[in-house]
């Protein structure tokens, strides 16, 4: 690999990397040289997951929904491991009903952890980086903050709003050598999304339809994205949303 691409030195914090897509940035991470931390609320996809990434893998158990606890996340993690260099805000949950159907409740549950739990992370980490004076945050969007997707009020609002912390972090941190930005994954063939869709042929073909490369994309398609925006090659790159979509974001 390239050296400016090399993550080698470098500690990311990846939220919800047991599984799925979190999993997948991790697994690039590590093949670029990296060291990953990777967080859940489930002990065993934890461990299963660092035993399989190997040796620059550790876990810490965790739930992202419970603020106050973030802090001493973020103060374990660089007192026993080191400092945190690349954060990536990868925990997240949805929910797909129509619009009038979703009660306060639900609305409220969506933005704690998408966007609430997201910022009280991030400022955990920042204030750290801020003081080092390097840094590098990733948000991961949705193509649901690009254009509107039926039955995920919710999630499209939540993921808004990250489109604009994005931004506004941006214009804060940028003084600082602390870079912010995004990926907005199109349609990624994870366990989750292909539960999904198989429940719900139409939205699949509809999906596929939009997408001009015509198919769907992998999980490591979004890790290598990943390990693009945290390296050196990516250093003066900051306050972009990068779709990683096959062109669904464009498409007709």
């Amino acid at each position: 690999m390239n050296p400016i691409f090399s993550l080698e030195g470098k500690i990311a914090l990846i939220t919800g990397g047991g599984s799925g897509i979190g999993n997948a940035i991790a697994k690039c991470m590590i093949a670029a040289g990296g060291t990953v931390v990777i967080t859940g609320r489930r002990e065993t996809p934890l461990q299963e997951a660092v035993a399989e990434l190997g040796e620059r893998a550790h876990y810490v158990v965790n739930d992202v929904t419970d603020l106050s606890q973030l802090e001493a996340l973020v103060e374990h993690i660089e007192t026993t491991i080191g400092s945190i260099d690349v954060l990536v805000n990868n925990a997240g949950i949805n929910m797909k009903k129509p619009a009038l159907e979703v009660s306060d409740e639900d609305f409220h549950r969506i933005i704690h952890t998408n966007l609430s739990a997201v910022f009280s992370l991030t400022r955990a980490c920042a204030k750290r980086m801020v003081a080092r004076q390097s840094g590098s945050i990733l948000m991961i969007s949705s193509m649901a903050a690009y254009y509107g997707i039926d039955r995920v009020v919710a999630y499209g609002a939540s993921k808004s709003g990250v489109e604009g912390m994005v931004q506004v972090l941006t214009s804060e941190f940028s003084k600082f050598n602390v870079r912010v930005n995004a990926i907005a994954p199109g349609f990624i063939e994870t366990a989750m999304m292909k539960t999904a869709m198989s429940s719900d042929p139409d939205r699949m073909n509809k999906a596929l339809d939009r997408t001009p490369m015509g198919y769907f994309g992998k999980p490591e398609d979004i890790g290598w994205a990943a390990v693009y925006l945290s390296s050196d090659a990516a250093k003066y790159v900051t306050g972009v949303s990068l779709p990683v979509d096959g062109g669904n974001s464009i498409g007709f």
